[in-house]
């Protein structure tokens, strides 16, 4: 009798413990983007793995060329250049579409995962944050470049950056619609309203960029955030300062 009463208690703890698992999965089943073996979609909001995901789109260009296409991104596919380290293949340049976020110059063609995860970040981190402080959108953003062929630093050893292969980008400002700026340079420091909209764009891009660095990180990001899209293998490990 003892027994099958510690057999049925073990069976009540395991439907118990079946139970929350189909509770749990039915749950995350309503957020794809939770679950690791999802397909990526710039239409849903950021996920667990969003930017596992987007970090992986790197050497896929015709994927993620395709993931812009079905998020309607009006962009122009450049041609391959560089050489060597410094070799790109999948860079893009935005076109200006209705009210989107337009980045200025207008010229830079980042790679396409690092423009998915601008486009993301416009849509569900930039734009609602400058409606939330200041009641209005950001209108366009200005920017220090992609593509540039060095090392890290500028050094004349050691790693190349990941702006030898276009995969970032640095952030100087944010226009808003009414014309106003608001520079990592100048406002970044202290509790105000623009130095809190900075942190919480910051924040906000350390879930969509393999690296986002700040002011926070060392005097040579004291006016940009560096935001780019390493894709660092299995460890997939993530920067965010």
């Amino acid at each position: 009798m003892r027994r099958l009463h510690l057999t049925l208690r073990r069976l009540i703890i395991l439907a118990g413990l079946l139970f929350l698992i189909l509770l749990g999965y039915g749950a995350l089943r309503q957020r794809p983007q939770d679950l690791p073996w999802t397909d990526l979609d710039l239409s849903q909001p950021v996920g667990l793995f969003t930017g596992r995901k987007l970090a992986a789109l790197t050497g896929d260009a015709a994927g993620c060329r395709a993931l812009l296409d079905r998020a309607g991104v009006d962009y122009v596919a450049m041609k391959p250049g560089g050489a060597d380290q410094c070799r790109y293949e999948d860079a893009v340049r935005l076109r200006r579409d209705g009210d989107a976020m337009a980045l200025a110059p207008a010229s830079v063609a980042p790679s396409c995962p690092v423009v998915a995860a601008f486009k993301l970040w416009e849509w569900q981190v930039v734009q609602p944050a400058a409606h939330r402080f200041y009641g209005q959108p950001v209108r366009s953003v200005r920017h220090f470049g992609s593509y540039s062929c060095r090392r890290m630093y500028g050094r004349s050893q050691g790693d190349f950056s990941e702006h030898a292969t276009a995969d970032a980008i640095d952030i100087a400002a944010f226009v808003l619609k009414d014309g106003r700026q608001v520079s990592v340079l100048n406002d970044w420091k202290g509790e105000g309203q623009d130095a809190q909209f900075l942190r919480t764009v910051r924040d906000g891009a350390c879930d969509l960029f393999s690296t986002v660095l700040s002011p926070d990180y060392n005097a040579a990001h004291r006016d940009h955030f560096h935001l780019d899209q390493a894709e660092r293998g299995a460890t997939g490990w993530r920067a965010c300062r």
